[in-house]
């Protein structure tokens, strides 16, 4: 892998956002090998699991054992949602590198995804960074519904811009913004980001997006063009959230690195690997997944010519 920065950097979200929903349990074993295998792949981040309720998220309620028994590679930071002080101290004890707490803009989903009020939420996220920064570790702030909930509509700018700044007076060490239902558009994301960036330098910033609606890679490009350089992504596309009806996977990770090699830009990742961690997807989850490339393969990958035309050339 090349030692050089990227000029996009891919966060690797599927081990957490993609398994959180999968009806058929996954083995521990079975993530740490993923997480094992995308390691290898030569990402920067990853994020491995959350420490929520069982209850809540059963798919995911061995985090503390797939974060033992992972192997760490140097360079990659191994990240933990969190919804709580609780969650926190949990995943501190598992040695995740990066909190990563979630608050949505919609008052009415983060009672339904995390049962806090946008007050009680920032007074845990205020405890949190506390313990964080006793152990050394980051801490990430997103902002979940931030381009629209399904139960309130679109969110304001201005409601949005608030809580980069309420997450930042905190002492939060970056922000993800997330299209948690896959209502953002292009027009939408270049405002929202070029406003962000009036308050939050682009290294701080992570852009999170659903392919709900079929404009996942293209509110991709938008950000990008407007100075976005952190993107979260699925394998596969794998991916969800319980809690926003219709919501449906993840940008796809080899989709979208496909498409940076394909316009020249450099993610240090190893794009034949993860097309084939792609292909094996459906025999770990048990069905078929979104992803594209994996299934028409890259744009060069030539096939035989027919015999017919080989028998009787032009």
């Amino acid at each position: 892998m090349t030692a050089e920065l990227p000029d996009i950097l891919i966060q690797e979200v599927a081990p957490r956002d993609g398994l959180q929903i999968e009806p058929q349990w996954i083995e521990t074993v079975e993530k740490v090998r993923l997480i094992d295998a995308l390691s290898a792949v030569g990402f920067r981040r990853i994020e491995i699991s959350s420490f929520v309720s069982p209850k809540a998220v059963p798919a995911l309620r061995d985090a503390a054992d797939v974060f033992a028994s992972i192997r760490r590679r140097r360079g990659t930071i191994y990240t933990a949602l969190i919804p709580n002080r609780k969650g926190a101290e949990l995943a501190l004890a598992a040695r995740a590198d990066e909190l990563n707490f979630v608050m949505s803009a919609s008052e009415t989903h983060n009672r339904a995804n995390m049962n806090m009020t946008h007050d009680h939420s920032l007074a845990s996220l205020a405890e949190i960074i506390k313990l964080a920064c006793t152990a050394g570790a980051l801490v990430n702030a997103t902002i979940a519904t931030a381009f629209g909930c399904p139960f309130e509509g679109i969110q304001p700018f201005g409601k949005v811009l608030d809580i980069v700044k309420q997450y930042l007076d905190l002492g939060t060490h970056s922000i993800t913004l997330a299209d948690t239902t896959g209502m953002a558009n292009p027009s939408q994301v270049s405002r929202l980001v070029a406003k962000v960036f009036t308050v939050l330098p682009p290294d701080k910033l992570t852009l999170h997006f659903h392919n709900t609606r079929g404009l996942g890679l293209v509110n991709v490009l938008a950000a990008y063009n407007s100075g976005a350089r952190r993107f979260d992504a699925a394998l596969g596309g794998l991916g969800g959230c319980p809690f926003a009806p219709g919501a449906t996977g993840n940008v796809c990770t080899e989709d979208l690195a496909n498409l940076c090699h394909e316009t020249g830009l450099k993610t240090g990742l190893d794009l034949d690997r993860l097309i084939d961690l792609s292909r094996r997807l459906p025999t770990l989850v048990g069905h078929n997944v979104p992803g594209q490339v994996a299934k028409a393969g890259r744009p060069l990958d030539l096939h035989p010519v027919p015999e017919r035309l080989r028998q009787h050339p032009a």
